[in-house]
């Protein structure tokens, strides 16, 4: 662990960067009265956070309900990492018609679990933090 690195909050542009260039994180919402943190393939198109999923947990119990969504990377031996957090409402927009549901549902979302994905969750960015320290070799 670099315990010499100083810790640096990440800008609004950067943390939407981060955002932008990955396409795996995790979800975070209440199930069952406790928290609930599930690894997803996302898209995001600035202002939103995009999940292609099938019926189930995250479908019954995140819509309608503040959510977070978390994306990070670190080094193995602990010189250098970043994290990004995504807090707002998430939604079911599987059959939504609105404009920018049809256009969230066009981003090529790939899930790597296998299933019947066909679901569309969205969780609407209201605020975005991150941090980071050291910094990546090569």
């Amino acid at each position: 662990m670099n315990a010499s690195a100083e810790l640096e909050d990440l800008s609004d542009e950067e943390c939407r960067a981060l955002l932008s260039g990955h396409t795996f994180g995790r979800l975070a919402f209440v199930s069952d009265g406790g928290p609930m943190v599930i690894p997803v393939n996302y898209g995001f198109d600035g202002r939103s956070v995009v999940i292609r999923t099938a019926p189930g947990t995250k479908l019954h119990e995140a819509p309608m309900t503040a959510a977070a969504f978390e994306i990070d990377d670190a080094a193995p031996d602990g010189a250098w990492g970043w994290s990004v957090l995504a807090r707002g409402l998430a939604f079911d927009i599987t059959d939504t018609l609105d404009e920018h549901s049809e256009l969230l549902r066009k981003i090529p979302v790939v899930p790597w679990a296998p299933g019947d994905n066909t679901h569309w969750l969205m969780l609407t960015v209201s605020t975005v933090s991150g941090r980071r320290f050291g910094s990546p070799r090569g």
